[in-house]
């Protein structure tokens, strides 16, 4: 069962406030939020999800449904911990679905069927492709983390699929967004990735790139290492040393990553050590059976030690950036992320993005 934990909002405010305004919400609208918001997990106002959800109703109600979208999705950040927050996402699935006539790139929403633990499960995806992109064109599988889900990155993904020529296929991690009903495991998790990856070979020429960030950086970190794709970009991946037993974390994500990994109760140093560390990549970092890779993060990630991204550093097929004077993601460098990831994709892959320019215009 999802699980509250001792949490200040002030904290998230803290550190999420640049990712809340490079999504595209105005900066007088997330300032006033910060100045109401004084409790974490009270419906009532002055809650976290009471103030956030009370913003996106006005734009809903003015017609701007894409910044709803964006409002209700911080309104059930950082996990679906509370009835209200599940009752956000179902908002901004609902916003977001009314934004779609207004996306410059062709839309479509699917639930695909993919094998995990025996059965199956139903994951739903959202597909994103610049107008005139031939059926046959590459596709990139992509996700955010533990708590910024498909919908959160819309802006991003859609800038992917303008500029790499590449269909975009974005899916929430097992344990988060839409894929909730199941836990993070690191078996399980694997599944449900490598079944979306033959998913993918069979709607464009057979060639899938995996992009992820954060917590989805780790999944697509281990299907570059694994070779199981034609290209992996990981931004900002916990790889290794990431899951160290004992190691601390901050603002809340103790908290945030045990409701991903199904767990009922704010998780001992122990307890989470013993779940957390069977997602350690080192088996696959000591093979050199990797796909193409490029590696990015800030060097002031406070989530991430540095290591997890200079261990790539001399791998084969591996282009490596720690940015300077960023943090988790390099979120507030993104054009610059973006610039570096969409040029690599595009010479890996063999995509002419001249040709694509102009099939676009």
């Amino acid at each position: 069962m999802p699980f509250t934990w001792p949490l200040d909002p002030r904290d998230l405010f803290t550190e999420r406030y640049p990712q809340m305004l490079a999504f595209g919400l105005p900066a007088p609208d997330v300032d006033a939020v910060r100045a109401a918001t004084t409790d974490m997990w009270a419906d009532a106002p002055g809650g976290w999800v009471y103030e956030w959800s009370r913003l996106a109703g006005r734009y809903a109600a003015a017609g701007r449904h894409d910044l709803a979208a964006l409002a209700y999705g911080n309104a059930k950040f950082p996990t679906l911990a509370t009835e209200p927050m599940r009752r956000a996402l179902a908002h901004q699935a609902e916003q977001y679905g009314r934004s779609a006539t207004g996306f410059p790139v062709d839309f479509e929403r699917r639930v695909l069927t993919v094998p995990h633990q025996g059965g199956t499960v139903r994951v739903p995806v959202h597909v994103l492709a610049a107008p005139g992109l031939p059926d046959d064109a590459p596709v990139t599988l992509a996700s955010g983390g533990v708590d910024t889900w498909k919908m959160d990155l819309h802006a991003l993904f859609v800038a992917l699929a303008l500029r790499t020529g590449t269909r975009i296929m974005a899916f929430d991690l097992p344990g988060t967004g839409e894929t909730s009903d199941i836990p993070m495991t690191h078996d399980g998790g694997n599944e449900v990735v490598e079944g979306l990856i033959a998913e993918a070979r069979a709607v464009g020429n057979g060639q899938v790139a995996h992009l992820g960030l954060s917590m989805g950086g780790h999944y697509s970190a281990r299907t570059g290492l694994a070779g199981t794709v034609d290209a992996a970009i990981d931004l900002g991946g916990p790889v290794e040393t990431a899951f160290t037993p004992g190691r601390s974390f901050a603002f809340g994500m103790e908290g945030i990553v045990g409701n991903a990994l199904g767990l009922d109760e704010l998780p001992s140093p122990d307890r989470m050590g013993a779940r957390f560390s069977a997602f350690d990549l080192r088996p696959l970092l000591d093979q050199d059976i990797n796909a193409p890779m490029l590696v990015i993060n800030g060097a002031d990630d406070v989530h991430v030690p540095q290591h997890d991204t200079l261990v790539f550093e001399g791998r084969r097929d591996t282009r490596v950036h720690l940015l300077p004077d960023t943090g988790h993601c390099a979120v507030t460098k993104m054009p610059e992320v973006m610039t570096l990831t969409c040029d690599w994709l595009q010479r890996t892959l063999g995509i002419d993005g001249a040709s694509d320019r102009r099939r676009r215009r």
